[in-house]
This record gives structure tokens, sequence and C-alpha cells, in this order.
């Protein structure tokens, strides 16, 4: 079954699906459909959540040792694979199509996937989840239609504004659902309920203090290893949380791989940042970040970045502020490969 983003909470009221399947690069969109899976698995007895990251040295016999063992706390559990690159892999493709004809008992299965290729859309696994998966499809909102999304996103926290203003929002967050939510959720903070002026929004979204996390980005697709370094430090001295610092990173990440891999397939590169929201200025710092990073080390990036959000909270061990600024330093300092 296929649903919409915006369906999935009046199917949830009714229902749950032993298989979910996330599709997409959208990180609101996946941070909010999980949230409301677990949510509405808990509510219905799960109360064991067990999270598999799937890199090159993952072993899908975890997923069947995970499906014989039964729990010692729990009754119902749920199961989360993640898998950042998308390809599961001759064997992982087998152990998610015998997933799919035979779900896990007692458990609910999210399958968390990026934007997929036509090519592995066609594939027996994937064609298997979507016969027997409720699969969600995390696209972005179109340029048009975002001013329309806030104004909605407003509206749940019972306040409106004129189109004008809507207009202006919509520019500033460049596209980004993850930057519009932010700004959404500061304006409930800062004003009533009611109609907000354009003057108070305008005042609102240009004050620049909480965008040192977004400038971290920039400095890390510039290549810049001592500002990243400063960036870091000062968000940390500030009490900054790391889980605030990822998410811009995340931001500027995701398009970059999505870029990348067009370059790969040979695809016009001006044309591949259009498709993935970047704009302007950013162009130059992408292109420039195109041709310090390869494909594996923006996709290992990534893998990084969940396993920091797990330790984030709570759920492995370590220093989440040390291994990022690991990784940001890490990146920064690559130089160029041409």
């Amino acid at each position: 079954m296929q649903l919409a983003p915006a369906q999935l909470q009046q199917h949830l009221n009714k229902t749950l699906s032993p298989i979910y399947v996330l599709v997409g690069d959208e990180p609101l969109g996946q941070t909010e459909c999980l949230d409301a899976i677990r949510l509405a698995a808990r509510k219905a007895g799960a109360e064991e959540r067990v999270s598999l990251l799937v890199d090159r040295s993952f072993n899908w016999q975890s997923v069947q040792q995970f499906g014989q063992a039964l729990s010692l706390f729990a009754s119902k559990r749920i199961l989360e694979i993640i898998i950042p690159n998308g390809k599961p892999g001759i064997e992982g493709g087998k152990c998610l199509a015998e997933l799919a004809e035979k779900a896990i008992p007692d458990t609910t299965t999210i399958i968390v996937l990026p934007a997929l290729a036509r090519e592995v859309k066609k594939s027996v696994w994937f064609n298997k989840l979507q016969s027997a998966a409720t699969v969600i499809e995390l696209n972005d909102v179109a340029p048009a239609q975002l001013p329309q999304w806030i104004a909605k996103r407003l509206a749940l926290q019972n306040q409106s504004t004129d189109n004008a203003a809507l207009a202006f929002m919509a520019h500033q967050v460049e596209g980004n659902l993850l930057a519009a939510h932010q700004e959404i959720q500061k304006l409930g903070l800062l004003y009533p309920e009611g109609e907000i002026s354009f003057e108070d929004i305008e005042t609102a979204v240009l004050n620049v203090s909480r965008y040192d996390a977004f400038k971290l980005g920039e400095a890390l697709l510039a290549g810049d290893a001592e500002r990243t370094s400063r960036i870091l430090q000062g968000l940390q001295d500030e009490g900054e949380q790391p889980v605030a610092v990822m998410n811009p990173l995340i931001w500027v990440l995701r398009p970059l791989v999505r870029v990348k891999r067009a370059q790969a397939n040979g695809e016009n590169i001006n044309q591949a940042m259009t498709n993935a929201r970047i704009y302007g200025d950013r162009q130059q710092l992408t292109q420039r970040a195109l041709s310090r990073l390869s494909l594996r080390q923006l996709e290992a990036a990534l893998q990084k970045l969940c396993d920091i959000d797990r330790i984030a909270k709570g759920i492995m061990i370590g220093d989440a502020w040390l291994e990022l600024s690991r990784l940001c330093f890490g990146l920064a300092k690559v130089r160029s490969r041409r």
C-alpha cells in the first residue's frame, strides 16, 4: 500500500501495518514519519526497539536472529533497518524479500531507504516490499507549494499570516523543510496565537543567531578546516546540543550525495543541483565540495551521522561532540582531488 506522509497519521489511527518502508531523502518527513510509527507501535504494546544500520560490514543474519529470538522484556517489538545507500546487496535483497513474504511476528518493522534509482525500484526485493508493506514516499515540497505548506504548519499552532510573509519565509529557507519547520516552531515560541504581521516574521526569520549551525555546513563545503573547528567549538561552548547541529549537516550532505551520484552517472551537474534544491551561492560551494569529496566519503559521513545520533540519544556508548568534531574536521580537511 502506498501512502503520502500526510495520510500516515490517519492510517495509524485505524491500524498498524507489520512493515513500513520509508523512501526518500527529505529529513523532516523521515523524522516525523518515524516518530509517528514508533508512537503508534508503543501504544499497541511495543516496549522494545532495535535499530540496525546497514553498512559494508553488516551481517544480514542479525535480522534473522532478531526474528528467531524471543524478547525477555516485551511481547511486541519495533525493528528498524536503516539502509543509507539504498543497496542491500544480494544477501540483503534476499533477506528483505523473505521479510516481505513473511513478516516477523509481534514486530513492527520499519525499513528506511534514501531516494532510489530506477533500477533499484525494479528489483525483486523492492517490488515484494511494495506489495506487502506500507510504503511512504518522502518527497520535497515543490517551491510553488511551499508557502501553502508553511501556512498549514502555522495553522497547527493556531497562527497565520499574509501571503507576502509566507512567500518571504519560503524564499528564506530555500526550499528546505527542516529549516522551515524550525522557523515555524520559533514563531510559535515568540508570538501568541492569531495573526502574525509581515514585520514580526521578517524580524524573527532574519535573526541570524541560530544560523551558526548552518554556517558550519558552509565551512565544511568550502573545505575551511580552521573555520569548521572554530564554529564547532563555539557551538559546543554555547551549550548547543549535538542533535541540533546534526540536522543542518544532514541538510548539507544529503543533497550533495544526490548530486555526486548524478555526476557519477554522467548527468548535467547544474540540473542535478537544481533538482537537489541547491541554489545561488551554494552551487559554487557545492562544486568545490564535489571536487574534494568522493561518493564513498559522503555516504560514509551520512552513516556516521546515524551513529552519532544514536550516541546522542544514549543508544550507543560514546561522546557525540567528539565524534561530530572528528567527522566535520575530517571532511573539511580533505584536499581537492583535481
